[in-house]
């Protein structure tokens, strides 16, 4: 698609960041993102939490706060009762509530196949943003939740997860990313993404592309939830990690890695956590705020290859 050039748009679609910036006044910026899919969980609240935290989250990514989110919904009517509908939206007005956003409205199709999202729009300061593209050699890399939310959604629709498991899992695609973006702009941090469909590694690549570096990630520190690399170890596979894997084939040296860190890194994310390019000087700080991010890598100078797993 052709671009049109616009002084108002901060970030745009140029470096496949997570949201669309565009700016009001000097300390006034839009934030827009829009974000929708089938159910990976059979409850439907729980769906609809996850739904909305994920289209949130973009708003997180690039440190602002959500405003107002507009439902996008395909319902098979005839097929699913009305009441299925009304948890999927209680769910998700619950989490925009939670984020301190209001849900205003939003639209409704008739579908084959039942999805749910939002359209979210959020305000941030036009000089203290989060985008993919101010990584600097040096600063360490950090992410904010555990991976292996594809095989532990796959593992639950197979009937093979623990009652447990699917308890962590569903909290922690429930879990907003409000807090670790907060505490990077309180640090002045300036480069985050969030870890969604592409995997841990699909988004790093976007900051490596986007910040003209590459990002060196120790596949022994990625955290995981519950079992997830024993379920890919037991033959647990999802379509989208092999579509991720061809993706990334040629910007991806993975020759010193695991197999199950490579599966984990390549798993696709719903809802997931912050992957934030951090200082040195602020690193321990940060991880002091939020206790649930890990320290799983660093940046260098541009090599080539965009990513090296090890």
């Amino acid at each position: 698609m052709p671009t049109h050039a616009d002084r108002r748009v901060l970030v745009g679609r140029e470096t496949f960041d997570d949201a669309g910036v565009f700016v009001l006044r000097d300390d006034l910026a839009l934030v827009q993102t829009v974000d929708f899919f089938a159910p990976i969980v059979d409850d439907p609240y729980t769906f609809g939490q996850i739904a909305a935290a994920n289209a949130l989250s973009d708003v997180y990514a690039m440190g602002g706060e959500p405003l107002t989110a507009l439902a996008i919904v395909g319902f098979p009517v005839g097929t699913l009762p009305p009441s299925v509908l009304t948890e999927i939206l209680r769910g998700g007005q619950d989490k925009v509530r939670e984020a301190g956003a209001v849900l205003i409205g939003g639209h409704s199709i008739i579908d084959e196949e039942l999805k749910f999202g939002l359209s979210v729009t959020g305000q941030a300061h036009p000089d203290r943003l989060l985008t993919n593209a101010t990584a600097r050699p040096g600063d360490r890399l950090v992410l904010t939740k555990p991976l292996g939310t594809g095989l532990l959604a796959t593992a639950e629709k197979q009937g093979k997860l623990s009652s447990n498991a699917m308890l962590v899992l569903h909290t922690t695609m429930s879990a907003l990313n409000g807090a670790a973006s907060r505490a990077a702009l309180a640090l002045g941090l300036t480069c985050a993404t969030d870890v969604t469909g592409f995997g841990l590694l699909g988004h790093a690549l976007h900051v490596a592309r986007a910040s003209h570096v590459t990002l060196r990630i120790d596949g022994n520190k990625l955290p995981e939830l519950p079992g997830a690399r024993a379920l890919w170890r037991a033959g647990t596979r999802t379509g989208g990690a092999d579509r991720n894997e061809t993706y990334l084939s040629a910007h991806v040296d993975s020759a010193g890695a695991d197999p199950a860190d490579l599966a984990l890194a390549l798993d696709p994310q719903t809802s997931g956590g912050l992957l934030l390019a951090v200082p040195p000087a602020v690193l321990a700080e940060y991880l002091s705020a939020i206790p649930e991010a890990v320290e799983i890598g660093v940046v260098e100078a541009a090599g080539d290859k965009q990513i090296r797993l090890g």
